[in-house]
């Protein structure tokens, strides 16, 4: 990671699966759409996606940390569709949506495996209490996938994250899938992406979830 001045950071595997997600994005997506990002990071993905998909996508970033919320500011100047300032929104303190954003979609970029287990869970508690039916979330990252040998590299990827922090660490697919149905999110589709990353599409199935 580096920076710039101003205080935008720059994230280098941006540059590398910006394109391939934003192919996913284009597919799933509905026109028009209220898009959640959860943990922007650096704010790269955030402006990208917003001048991509254009004017019917309304992209809301947001994150816990303070460097990030700079980041997101200083690298936001641009699409009218990306709504600033980012909102700060810890996934394990969830509470009510903020207004005036009502996510049609939401979307988790390489976080849940450089976070606690907590943040997983929190994640998907949000989802399921602001997603209305039919709404989707959106995950990207490396995954462990039962019956499948993980990759040499993220072997190494997940005892570096460890050795940072124990409570980190690539998530079992399986184990996220079912935090997920906790929470009326039902697991519809994974897309093998580049440098053994996963997209993984969940839904909300109609019915009352609890509420956060």
């Amino acid at each position: 990671m580096t920076e710039s001045d101003g205080g935008a950071r720059h994230a280098p595997a941006t540059l590398r699966n910006r394109a391939p997600i934003l192919a996913v994005l284009e597919r799933i997506l509905p026109r028009p759409a209220s898009v959640l990002e959860i943990a922007s990071g650096t704010g790269e993905h955030a402006a990208y996606f917003a001048g991509e998909l254009g004017p019917e996508v309304t992209w809301w970033p947001s994150d816990c940390d303070e460097e990030a919320l700079a980041s997101i500011a200083a690298h936001g100047r641009g699409p009218a569709n990306l709504r600033l300032p980012a909102l700060r929104l810890d996934v394990t303190q969830p509470g009510p949506v903020p207004a005036p954003c009502r996510p049609d979609a939401i979307v988790c970029i390489n976080m849940i495996h450089i976070a606690p287990w907590s943040a997983t869970l929190g994640l998907m508690q949000l989802a399921g209490a602001w997603l209305q039916a039919g709404g989707q979330l959106y995950l990207y990252g490396p995954f462990r996938v039962a019956g499948t040998p993980l990759a040499p590299s993220n072997e190494t990827f997940d005892r570096s994250l460890k050795a940072r922090d124990p409570a980190w660490g690539l998530r079992e697919l399986g184990e996220v899938a079912k935090a997920a149905g906790d929470h009326r999110l039902d697991l519809t589709e994974t897309i093998d992406m580049p440098a053994n990353n996963l997209s993984v599409i969940f839904r909300k199935r109609a019915g009352q979830s609890p509420p956060c």
